[in-house]
């Protein structure tokens, strides 16, 4: 029998585990210590599991599956999808990127294919007017794939020693490495490295997506975002998931299912308790209040939330700051440059996102203004894969577009009418580079609505509890060993030793990538197997 911390008494634990949310990490941290043959229960508030890694039809009457929140694949190591036996398919775009730019003001753009050829060299020589970015380009990203090949192995395995990644950074990547990305505000190697505008703006917006920050910001959590955004897997390269985000969460499912672990939906869970040896957990169903006794616990919840549940100070709240906007459209619109659409959204599309844009954005965001341009990046989710459409809306032509607004912090949209006028300053920048409105080109659903829905941080919030709508509940970490995290931990640890965190708000937290979910699990079985002197199967 376990003594709690007010002195009652319990039986023996019902359960060797429970998963307290089944977002993405979490499902990924059941399947795993289902596998090893322990007891496991998920508990999900909602009626359906995958979190943020989900698709919906959205628009009545329009048969297209979009990833409404999370919409691409980073940093899902093969190990995952492997370990898991997971049926999966993430497939590479065929375009990297393409900013539409006014060239001695005529429309133009700067194509980045998936694989460099004569026209990304064409298309710099044309926006920069030499060969000089377009050989910094090079140089710079030849140098982030080495640290990503030292970096993305670490991501599974313990937590390495600031002192260790260093010396492996620096042996690999020569000695200025790890100053200029690690110690150095991003904005000061961007600018010595890149002349034109754009250029710095296109790398720069991969320090700047979810996070709340500029170029040189001294806290360098754009250097933390920028790395695990380009250098926290071997190519760096976001990847779409065939049959959307959904597809991402069913085959998790399927992989929990089968291991034997047991989903509960529609279970809120109110109250977590823990004499460090058995957890209670409380929730709310259909049918009441419950309770289950388990050895541990693995939170796939935010800090603040696991630490409310706990009845313990919660940290402060965070604050989200990016808009999603998804579309539907008839067809893709034509551009001024004379692009290609299906080449122009085939990766990301920048929109307002030169370095100048993005630090006025930064500014105007603080002083409490929505941006004025609005910087984003934009899309084309159907371009890459028609599955998400039933052939019906294939047939029609149908394609999906998603919009992925910067520095609109969650505050701003506690001002009556701020989402409608974020919208509209969307559609408004992406209009200024097509040959036709976007709004022409958007379908109608069932009852003659255009299909356009978006949401705020406190829509993100508000449906799938993120406190402030932060989509990394929080800032992101370095990864490495540092606070309360030594070295060889697994950054998922908690004060209590039998409650870990497994999702975003692990070390290594952040995207849709399993990573904390893994470490949750490994956490986990590595103290069973000490306190049991066993080990446990794989």
């Amino acid at each position: 029998m376990a003594e709690t911390a007010t002195g009652r008494y319990r039986a023996p634990a019902q359960t060797d585990v429970v998963v307290l949310g089944a977002g993405h990490n979490g499902l990924v941290t059941a399947a795993y210590l289902a596998k090893f043959g322990l007891r496991v229960t998920v508990l999900e508030r909602l009626d359906r599991v995958g979190g943020a890694a989900v698709s919906d039809q959205l628009f009545p009457g329009i048969e297209a599956r979009l990833s409404c929140y999370s919409y691409l694949v980073s940093l899902m190591p093969y190990a995952v999808v492997r370990d898991l036996e997971l049926d999966l398919e993430l497939r590479s775009r065929p375009v990297a990127s393409y900013t539409p730019v006014l060239r001695d003001g005529r429309a133009d753009g700067l194509l980045v294919e998936r694989r460099p050829g004569s026209a990304t060299v064409d298309s710099f020589r044309r926006i920069t007017g030499s060969d000089r970015d377009w050989q910094a380009w090079q140089r710079f990203y030849e140098r982030i794939g080495k640290a990503g090949r030292v970096i993305a192995p670490t991501l599974l395995e313990p937590l390495p020693g600031r002192g260790v990644l260093m010396k492996a950074l620096r042996e690999a990547c020569g000695s200025a490495f790890w100053g200029d990305f690690m110690e150095r505000p991003l904005g000061e190697i961007v600018e010595s490295t890149f002349e034109h505008d754009e250029v710095r703006g296109v790398v720069l917006t991969d320090a700047l997506i979810g996070t709340q920050s500029w170029a040189h910001d001294p806290s360098l959590r754009q250097n933390r975002c920028f790395l695990y955004h380009v250098m926290a897997s071997h190519s760096g390269e976001w990847r779409v998931p065939i049959g959307g985000m959904g597809a991402v969460t069913g085959s998790l499912e399927r992989a929990v299912l089968k291991a034997g672990a047991r989903i509960r939906t529609g279970a809120t869970v109110t109250r977590v308790e823990t004499d460090g040896r058995i957890a209670s957990v409380t929730y709310r169903t259909a049918e009441g209040e419950q309770q289950i006794e388990a050895r541990y616990v693995a939170a796939n919840l935010a800090p603040q939330i696991l630490a409310e549940l706990l009845g313990q100070p919660a940290p402060e709240w965070p604050e989200g700051n990016q808009l999603k906007v998804n579309l539907v459209l008839s067809r893709l619109p034509a551009l001024k440059s004379g692009m290609a659409p299906e080449q122009a959204f085939a990766g990301t599309f920048h929109v307002d996102e030169s370095a100048d844009t993005l630090a006025k954005a930064y500014q105007d965001s603080e002083a409490g203004r929505l941006p004025d341009p609005l910087p984003f990046e934009a899309y084309c989710h159907t371009l890459t894969d028609r599955t998400i459409l039933s052939p019906d809306a294939a047939r029609a032509g149908l394609h999906t577009i998603t919009l992925f607004g910067l520095h609109t912090p969650a505050r701003l949209f506690r001002q009556e009418g701020a989402k409608e006028r974020a919208v509209q300053l969307a559609l408004a920048g992406l209009n200024r580079h097509l040959a036709e409105p976007i709004e022409e080109c958007l379908a109608l659903d069932a009852n003659g609505e255009p299909c356009i829905e978006a949401l705020s941080p406190l829509d993100v919030e508000a449906q799938l509890a993120m406190p402030g709508g932060h989509i990394f509940h929080g800032d992101l970490d370095w990864p490495w060993a540092g606070g309360h995290h030594p070295a060889g931990s697994w950054g998922v640890e908690t004060q209590y030793p039998n409650i870990v965190v497994c999702g975003s708000g692990a070390v290594r937290g952040g995207a849709v990538s399993g990573i904390p979910g893994r470490a949750a699990a490994l956490c986990l079985a590595g103290r069973i197997q000490r306190s049991q002197g066993r080990e446990l199967g794989r």
